[in-house]
């Protein structure tokens, strides 16, 4: 999945490039290079496919040259992600019409820190495995490291093979609610993977919403029969829901396998602390800098065409680009997404 907004990495991240085209794991490829690289590594480049919105697909080509052309399905609208797995299970049920019975799929994330690889084809691998064997639905579960209120939330239950069964989905919680969980020990973060096979995911769909179920058989049959405009059409009418919602929480075939592999949703300019080495005063600067008597700051600025110099501040965000400089308090970075959706406005001294 790689569609997105780039609204919580503004500036740098638009609607035209978010932020899975962004170097915000790593010097030298993108959070998608590295997503398309696990997935390859384990299923092979044929076998890959990346969903996107019809605006990104050109720019996923590029950035992903050894992913068939064909592999890069375009979403026409934004349907959140049980509109992106319902549009990707129709390709595959259109591109396989007689043996989609005996077909997998690995729903995996392109904006997420996912550390090392070996460790999580290891825990995608057995989640894979425990889909084909039980025909549930698996998830996988992260163990919590702090009381993170903006991730959801996996409660498990009795142990099932390499797995848990799934007692209930958790909404992001306030922060006296994430100490519980993490306490509770048997709370994981949800890290939005899924694995099933194509009979078990339409079979609970059609029990959880068999009016998408019905959706998805309807594009596959037009893809299949070259009519991409009507098919086009039927994604459109599907709303804008989350698979959590829409099949996750309604299911009660659902398993979660827990992480091997170090992760992090990176969802907002703080998370740049998880991901880079820190100084000793707790500062992460990327790209030329200066700071004196500064403490656990964010500096992002990569292109280095002028030098941030900060003194005397405690806990800021400053991110630059060719047009914009973003300053505010670290801890309100998930309120950037507010600039990307307002106007810019401007008032000239007299």
């Amino acid at each position: 999945m790689a569609g997105g907004s780039g609204e919580r990495f503004w500036p740098v991240s638009t609607k035209a490039k978010p932020k899975q085209f962004l170097r915000l794991n790593s010097d030298d490829r993108s959070l998608l290079q590295e997503a398309v690289e696990r997935a390859a590594s384990q299923f092979g480049s044929d076998n890959t496919y990346v969903a996107t919105g019809e605006n990104l697909a050109e720019l996923t080509r590029i950035e992903c040259p050894t992913v068939p052309a064909g592999n890069v399905l375009a979403e026409p609208a934004k349907r959140n992600t049980a509109g992106c797995i319902l549009w990707a299970a129709a390709h595959l049920l259109a591109f396989h019409p007689s043996d989609w019975q005996h077909i997998s799929m690995a729903i995996l994330t392109a904006d997420h820190r996912i550390e090392p690889r070996s460790a999580f084809v290891a825990t995608a691998e057995a989640a894979l495995g425990l889909a084909e064997e039980s025909g549930c639905l698996v998830t996988i579960g992260v163990r919590p490291t702090r009381p993170e209120t903006g991730f959801g939330y996996v409660q498990t239950g009795d142990r099932f093979g390499p797995g848990f069964a799934v007692t209930e989905f958790r909404e992001k919680p306030d922060l006296a609610t994430a100490k519980a969980y993490v306490e509770s020990k048997d709370h994981l973060w949800n890290a939005g993977m899924f694995f099933w096979t194509l009979p078990a995911f339409f079979a609970e769909m059609e029990s959880a919403a068999p009016e998408l179920a019905a959706a998805a058989r309807e594009m596959a049959g037009l893809i299949r029969e070259g009519n991409s405009a009507r098919a086009d059409q039927v994604f459109q009418g599907l709303p804008n829901l989350s698979i959590d919602y829409v099949l996750m929480e309604k299911s009660h075939r659902v398993l979660v396998v827990e992480s091997q592999f170090e992760w992090d949703d990176l969802g907002a300019w703080d998370a740049l602390r998880r991901s880079f080495q820190s100084d000793r005063e707790g500062n992460v600067a990327i790209g030329p800098a200066r700071l004196i008597q500064t403490h656990d700051a964010i500096v992002y600025n990569p292109q280095g065409s002028q030098q941030v110099c900060l003194l005397g501040v405690h806990g800021l965000a400053v991110i630059v680009t060719e047009d914009t400089i973003l300053i505010c308090p670290a801890e309100r970075a998930q309120d950037v997404k507010l600039f990307s959706q307002s106007e810019p406005h401007s008032k000239e001294l007299s």
